[in-house]
């Protein structure tokens, strides 16, 4: 809008435009960057979810060869049920004082 001798159908349409224009940055914009945040978070979780069943695994597969099932048993159930009881814990902690 540097010329001010525009006629009024430019200013409106200029008008309108820098309306768009900012409307889409406040919504088409900042949906985009969250879908491909959530997206990409999905995919973590996802990745991490699999590497940790995967350790798990690995941990009962040595613990085996090593020492016997009943063994890799005892061992990969006292990690499941050690992590269940950390979680367990921390369920509520505004609770805590």
């Amino acid at each position: 809008m540097a010329e001010t001798n525009q006629p009024l159908s430019a200013r409106i349409a200029d008008l309108l435009e820098l309306i768009a224009t900012k409307v889409r940055e406040l919504t088409v914009d900042r949906a985009a960057v969250a879908i491909t945040w959530t997206a990409v978070g999905l995919i973590l979780f996802a990745a991490i979810a699999m590497a940790v069943f995967w350790l798990l695994v690995g941990i009962f597969r040595a613990l085996g060869a090593l020492m016997g099932t009943e063994v890799a048993y005892a061992v990969v159930g006292a990690i499941l049920t050690l992590a269940g009881a950390i979680v367990w814990i921390r369920r509520y902690p505004q609770d805590r004082k």
